[in-house]
């Protein structure tokens, strides 16, 4: 096998949940081969450079491996490599995410009767 469509790279290497997902990725820009955005359809070879943007960060990695069937997890990371800097900015987002949470601590409860009124007016006036 020397080379596989991207959606079903990206399924077999648990980027994406499903095939489909992977797919609308390609469509809306989210992936990139060798900084060229690609199609679903297009076919990924060993050594191509993928950039790719989740939910859970964006991903910059080396396809390692070929793959059309989707295995555990432990094999799926064996079929790229991330670049060091994606893991750095990657965890480095993280971080700041944990950091931004911690910050911005939750209301205590339920809203007063005097808050409930403020919440009303509010939305009223819009």
């Amino acid at each position: 096998m020397t080379s596989v469509r991207v959606d079903r790279w990206l399924w077999t290497a648990r980027f994406y949940k499903t095939r489909s997902l992977a797919a609308r990725a390609c469509e809306l820009g989210r992936v990139q081969c060798n900084n060229q955005p690609v199609k679903p359809a297009r076919e990924v070879r060993a050594g191509d450079l993928l950039q790719i943007r989740t939910e859970h960060g964006d991903f910059e990695v080396e396809v390692q491996v070929l793959a059309e069937v989707r295995g555990p997890a432990s094999v799926a990371r064996t079929l790229y490599r991330e670049t060091e800097s994606s893991r750095e900015l990657r965890l480095k987002m993280a971080e700041l995410r944990r950091a931004g949470i911690s910050s911005s601590p939750a209301p205590q409860g339920r809203p007063s009767k005097r808050d409930r009124r403020k919440i009303m007016q509010f939305r009223a006036a819009k």
